[in-house]
């Protein structure tokens, strides 16, 4: 057996304890399990699509969040804008959340960074929970309600302004579409955009009659982005 000289030894320890403090961040950095940083509204505003706005949406989170318990962290609805000739520029749902980790509220883990979300992440119809816990109406129920609005592509950023999908950044309830996601991960076919989360297809309208027709009742996600 070859004998490992002073600095052969040394460096072999220190190659240890590289590796092992590399499995210790990973570790740290996912755990899986903590408190709530996510979830789907169990309401909508009411108006169909017309949120009022990006701060209307994040202040409609930050009610649910509190009335939860959960009030003192900063909430932000998970919900691209398109750009506005050149007076304001596109808003990427994925920048709006903050970096994760992201549980749901019964403290299971949905993705330890913003990679993970927009990757394999965990959410599933038994995970995309309410604030309260409770879970949210998908495909097979009655009435279905698994269209979630988020005016985004799959992997978090907004969408070309022409044709408009944001209902005109939501603030409108009547004509107009949303690109939508199902929380459910399910779809009338198994192509990866039907049982896309976040970017499976449009709205037929933006009023809360019209989104009820495609299984929808004006729903959106809340993330924690601290």
């Amino acid at each position: 057996m070859p004998v490992l000289t002073p600095v052969l030894r040394n460096s072999a320890l220190a190659v240890l304890a590289i590796l092992a403090a590399g499995l210790l961040a990973a570790c740290a950095s996912a755990p899986s399990s903590g408190t709530m940083s996510y979830f789907v509204t169990s309401t909508g505003v009411g108006k169909g699509a017309d949120l009022g706005g990006l701060a209307g949406a994040d202040a409609h989170c930050q009610k649910l969040a509190a009335a939860a318990g959960a009030g003192s962290r900063q909430w932000r609805a998970y919900l691209s804008a398109s750009a506005v000739g050149q007076t304001a520029p596109a808003v990427n749902a994925r920048d709006r959340i903050g970096n994760g980790p992201w549980f749901n509220a019964k403290g299971a883990l949905i993705a330890s960074d913003i990679n993970h979300l927009h990757g394999n992440n965990g959410l599933t119809k038994a995970t995309a929970l309410d604030e309260r816990g409770n879970g949210v109406k998908g495909r097979g129920d009655t009435p279905n309600e698994h269209d979630i609005l988020t005016g985004s592509r799959m992997d978090g950023t907004a969408l070309s302004p022409n044709p408009n999908l944001t209902c005109n950044n939501w603030t409108s309830s009547g004509d107009g579409q949303a690109m939508i996601g199902h929380h459910d991960r399910q779809g009338l076919v198994t192509d990866p955009w039907a049982l896309s989360w976040n970017s499976s297809h449009q709205t037929r309208g933006c009023g809360q009659d019209a989104l009820k027709s495609t299984g929808g009742a004006g729903l959106f996600y809340c993330f924690a982005a601290n």
